[in-house]
């Protein structure tokens, strides 16, 4: 058995973070176990490979939610990073923070350290973007922020005309003084790769004699002493193994893995884990409930002018924006398919955006076995506009499957389970056809391939959107934080109600899910979860 004073289990985004700020000092040893392997590949390198690891068991989790009536009874596919750095191994790469009110939220669950002040303080530690600094934007930290401005698709600039002639504004920054508005995404990429937070943080620490990291290892559950945390067990190499943890043991599996570990170790509902046939050690009813998740839905067009099908799909394209990638660094291989987007209200009494936009200058309506077809869109010239619901009010739970620690869990949506989710998002899609019929895209457009011109009525609308909408791959607040204990499983300082020695840092914690993609949020809740934990380590807590 290995002792260390810390560990990590989950090098995700929350967890690279923590292991390089718990590690700076020298003072801490700290153990990471991931289930994964180290990410050293092509395609997660490569900015648009992800679309090579959408199924790849590999770096990929491959999850399935159980059939669900809010999506025509469909199984949706929750892909999530099996791999150092996590899901900010295999994601899209959008860097979005979340608006000022989200954290708002945050502050009245979780008090004034994890409001908009102190999320603001800390991102500008976080960040070097590339724009450069000012009062919202960081420079100089750990993580570099592709601006994102050079080599975008000639019909970004015509998507965000025809979406200011709709209203809404040019903005040239979502992570700024507003979030509504249209304009170009920030990118987690540097120097034509991807800026995991593996790359950006947990490389840089593993030089440090104080970390080890353990690749495929594993974490089968938590070891109690009574009711205090004091190690784990992991099966690595087909062999069952231990590891205790002198101060704390640190979950940062994510939304899912997080409360499944917690389940198979003897803390969750007490119901639910007689069933299963575990020993209770602590009744923590909140355990796997109040799932929340982004839901999205393409419209896509074919177009009368060249998109990015038309220089990815042959073998010469392939060729030409391969030659472009290595010899130069550019090309629609260095960034992602999402190169621009934005935030909307779809009513004017919303106090803040309630939508996101995806612009995306290609189109994948064929369908191609074991990919995301990225690198092989359809055989015409085809774009897509998306949209995901910001706040939706559908909540979902994960719990046991059975007692098998290698078994998934199981995933219980329930999307568009509440009339608001299904009317805003109604009102959305209407949305996306208004933007269509704006100048300048509007003479570019060949014809509406889906959902297809035929589909007009409300009803015809809410029964396409329930059939081909899934998750935007934001799972969060399973574990989720706050100061109330009737409606929170962490407190504050992310200790994990009724035990002790053990703390969650990760999206799971989220109180409330961000208005926009996750992973900015993720690595915030490590880095101030870092300061929890150090705080209380020099206080002796």
């Amino acid at each position: 058995m290995d002792s260390h004073d810390y560990i990590i289990v989950g090098a995700g985004s929350a967890g690279c973070v923590l292991a390089e700020r718990l590690t700076a000092n020298g003072r801490h040893r700290v153990l990471v176990l991931e289930a994964g392997g180290s990410g050293r590949r092509f395609w997660v390198n490569l900015p648009l490979g992800y679309g090579k690891l959408f199924f790849d068991p590999a770096v990929n989790w491959c999850y399935r939610t159980e059939p669900d009536p809010g999506l025509a009874g469909n199984r949706d596919y929750w892909p999530r990073g099996r791999i150092l750095g996590g899901s900010s191994a295999i994601n899209a790469m959008v860097w979005i923070r979340g608006h000022r009110g989200d954290y708002d939220d945050w502050e009245a669950a979780a008090g004034p350290g994890w409001g908009w002040e102190a999320a603001r303080a800390a991102y500008r530690a976080i960040e070097d973007n590339e724009a450069g600094a000012d009062d919202w934007r960081g420079a100089g930290g750990p993580l570099f922020i592709s601006a994102n401005r050079r080599d975008l698709h000639p019909l970004v600039e015509t998507f965000l005309r025809s979406a200011e002639a709709t209203g809404l504004a040019r903005n040239p920054d979502f992570n700024g003084a507003e979030q509504e508005g249209v304009g170009i995404y920030q990118m987690t990429i540097r120097g034509a790769r991807r800026n995991s937070a593996a790359r950006a943080f947990l490389r840089p620490a593993m030089r440090r004699p104080n970390l080890r990291v353990l690749t495929h290892a594993h974490v089968t559950r938590i070891l109690f002493e009574g009711r205090r945390a004091v190690g784990v067990e992991y099966l690595r190499n087909g062999r069952r193994e231990r590891a205790m943890a002198a101060r704390e043991v640190i979950l940062s599996g994510g939304a899912i893995n997080s409360p499944q570990v917690l389940m198979l170790s003897g803390v969750g509902p007490a119901a639910h884990l007689r069933q299963m046939g575990i020993e209770i050690v602590a009744d923590a009813p909140r355990v796997g409930q109040n799932l929340c998740d982004h839901q999205g839905i393409n419209y896509t067009w074919s177009m009368k002018v060249p998109t990015y099908n038309d220089i990815l799909r042959p073998w010469w394209g392939k060729l030409v924006v391969g030659l472009q990638y290595v010899l130069g660094g550019r090309g629609p291989l260095a960034k992602s398919i999402n190169h621009a987007g934005g935030f909307f209200r779809t009513s004017p009494d919303q106090l803040r955006p309630n939508m996101q936009l995806y612009f995306q200058a290609f189109s994948t309506l064929i369908p191609r076995e074991g990919e995301r077809p990225l690198l092989t869109p359809d055989p015409f010239s085809g774009l897509s506009i998306g949209l995901s619901n910001c706040r939706p009010t559908s909540r979902g739970e994960i719990t046991l499957a059975c007692p098998d620690p290698l078994a998934p869990p199981r995933i219980v949506a329930n999307a568009f389970s509440t009339d608001h989710d299904v009317q805003e998002m109604l009102a959305a899609v209407k949305f996306l056809r208004r933007i269509a019929a704006q100048e300048p895209i509007r003479p570019l457009i060949l014809k509406e391939l889906r959902p297809g011109p035929e589909v007009t009525s409300d009803d015809d609308l809410i029964a396409d959107f329930r059939a081909r909408s899934g998750t935007v791959f934001h799972p969060s607040c399973t574990l989720r934080m706050g100061r109330d204990p009737a409606t929170s499983a962490v407190d504050p300082d992310l200790r994990l109600r009724g035990v002790a020695g053990l703390r969650v840092c990760d999206a799971s914690v989220f109180p409330t899910l961000i208005g926009g993609n996750t992973n900015a949020p993720s690595i915030l809740v490590g880095w101030i979860g870092a300061e929890r934990i150090l705080r209380d380590a020099n206080s002796g807590a």
